[in-house]
């Protein structure tokens, strides 16, 4: 939950920014005059993760991000992906014992905002204050451990994007200019013709043109407005990602951010005029001009850290998170997050972040989800319907970074029957078994020197498990995770099977066979709860207590072969009871 420290109470914009007069900036007409001649300062931080700001990295937490979402619309199921994959990211690395810091939030600024008030006869902050709380609302419902929701209309977020903004236009990055092209509202970008194409309405024959990237509409727009010098850091950007070929997940990202700096870069509008847009910060020494949307939403990464961290203490510095270890986005948002945004940090010597993970997209019957086709997935229905764990697993499980993904109530259930109630249900309930164990305790563990034929293929499933599952999150990739998971506990429901233990358990004879096969099926159903735990925090709580599993036995040295129960065996006790994952059938 996020600290009420970090909920304050909104001043007037006014208030916010303290603007300062144009006189504070004495380059101020030059920059206008001679924007051709910016000389880009060297600076390690340019394509490093290391900042120029000499942030101690000794103690520095796992830092990750999911976007901050627009409040021109309630949250649906692409939201809570997004918010779901960041939050077990942070719960493996806090697994693993580190400290780990998630943020997420709102964003509250721009024309799309302003105009969905208007449509909704409301003040642009009673929107973002109603539409805020259901985002909130729904990373409760959804157990998101975030430990700050930002909202960029907090007087912290418009402190740290005015230092952000006076350090970009100190160093000559921003300059007053006039601008003629396409702009999108949908999407509150400026595009250049050649991510444009033309299209006609094939009711009324009309034409219009959209932007290629994303589909929606633009316009056509002339207006005079402050310009960053994008284009001067074409050649940064391009040495960033070749210097570091991981910085964006997938690799298909990575290339194809390649290939837009490739094909160069042009300056980009950083301002709105109030004429245009009314509802966002204005521009300091100048408030005939509002903050264009994208300076003021990314810097919300920032603000969560303490910036511009210049009251804070060495220790305090030490442990503010920058860089970001991973920033979760939509693949539909990849250009402000791999292009626009490194760039500002360049340009204002701050560490660029360590990863950029784009995420691939849902469909609905293979069709891209639309508010109006009303195909959207309401997450507090899904939610509602199978249960937090269960939506939360099956978005991790079924959800890529490469290919859209489907989701339907029959596809939920489907992965619920077959994985979560047929596979480690029926392992739990098959190894606490009071028919098979009456006493209740632990088995004895075997010995790892002499396994028996028939356990050796689930036995080498046990040991390569954990460094399957560390591959796989140390790439992002939770399908592969999941995947190899259930790979494992499909063996171990195959050995079971084939070991017969009640047979077994009718022969004195075949005692100390029967403790083998029930152990290792309790420690297969053990090691597969513990690395699901980030993942599904609650129903996996359930299942290794009802192991005996000891809140201090629940951490990564304990996720791996024969360390559990390692402690006092004798004394610990299965509990048996109903089955974890009852029958659930999807709604029609």
């Amino acid at each position: 939950m996020a600290s009420s420290t970090f909920l304050l109470r909104r001043l007037p914009l006014c208030a916010q920014t303290g603007r300062l007069s144009r006189s504070s900036y004495p380059a101020f007409t030059t920059l206008q005059q001679s924007r051709s001649r910016t000389h880009i300062r060297p600076s390690a931080s340019l394509y490093s993760t290391h900042a120029a700001t000499d942030l101690d990295q000794t103690n520095k937490p796992y830092y990750i991000t999911t976007p901050i979402f627009y409040v021109n619309a309630v949250p649906h199921i692409g939201h809570l992906h997004s918010a779901v994959l960041a939050d077990t990211f942070k719960r493996f690395h806090e697994m693993k014992g580190r400290k780990a810091i998630l943020s997420t939030g709102t964003d509250e600024h721009g024309l799309k905002i302003q105009q969905a008030a208007a449509q909704a006869g409301m003040k642009e902050i009673e929107l973002c204050d109603k539409v805020s709380k259901r985002f909130q609302d729904l990373f409760d419902a959804a157990n998101i451990s975030y430990t700050t929701y930002i909202r960029t209309t907090e007087p912290r977020h418009a402190v740290a994007v005015k230092k952000i903004w006076d350090d970009l236009l100190e160093r000559g990055y921003i300059y007053k200019g006039h601008h003629e092209g396409w702009y999108s509202v949908s999407d509150e970008a400026f595009y250049p013709s050649t991510h444009v194409e033309e299209k006609i309405n094939e009711k009324t024959g009309e034409k219009y043109h959209i932007a290629i990237e994303t589909g929606k509409e633009v316009e056509w727009t002339t207006e005079e407005n402050y310009k960053f010098k994008l284009s001067a850091f074409t050649n940064k950007l391009t040495e960033w990602l070749d210097n570091n070929p991981e910085a964006i997940l997938p690799k298909s990202r990575h290339l194809e951010v390649q290939g837009w700096l490739k094909s160069g870069l042009s300056d980009l509008s950083v301002s709105r005029p109030r004429s245009r847009l009314t509802w966002g910060i204005p521009i300091p020494g100048d408030d005939s001009h509002v903050m264009y949307v994208w300076m003021d939403a990314l810097t919300n990464y920032l603000t969560v850290t303490g910036y511009p961290w210049k009251d804070m203490s060495d220790s305090q510095k030490a442990v503010c998170g920058w860089p970001a270890d991973a920033q979760v986005v939509g693949k539909d948002i990849l250009r402000f997050h791999a292009v626009y945004w490194p760039a500002f940090l360049m340009a204002a010597d701050i560490a660029v972040p360590k990863k950029i993970v784009a995420h691939a997209h849902w469909t609905q019957g293979k069709m891209k989800m639309s508010k109006s086709i009303g195909n959207v997935v309401d997450p507090f229905t899904a939610m509602e319907e199978f249960g937090t764990d269960t939506i939360r697993f099956y978005l991790m499980n079924d959800g890529g970074l490469v290919d859209d993904a489907d989701y339907s109530s029959e596809l939920v259930a489907g992965r619920y029957k077959k994985l979560l109630a047929g596979q480690l249900g029926n392992l739990l309930n098959r190894s606490t078994s009071v028919a098979l164990n009456p006493s209740n305790k632990v088995p004895q563990q075997p010995s790892a020197d002499n396994v028996h034929p028939d356990d050796k293929a689930l036995h080498e499933k046990l040991e390569a498990l954990p460094g399957l599952v560390d591959e796989a999150m140390a790439n992002y990739r939770t399908t592969h995770a999941t995947q190899a998971i259930f790979d494992m506990i499909a063996e171990a429901n195959a050995n079971f099977t084939h070991c017969e233990p009640w047979n077994l358990v009718k022969d004195p004879a075949s005692h100390d066979r029967l403790q083998t096969v029930l152990w290792y099926a309790m420690e297969s159903t053990r090691l597969a709860t513990l690395l699901l735990q980030p993942i599904m925090p609650t129903k996996t709580a359930e299942i290794l207590d009802r192991l005996d599993i000891r809140k201090d036995e629940r951490s990564w040295e304990h996720a791996s072969l024969g360390q559990g129960w390692v402690k006092d065996p004798e004394s610990r006790r299965i509990l048996p009871g109903a089955p974890m994952f009852p029958q659930v059938k999807a709604r029609k």
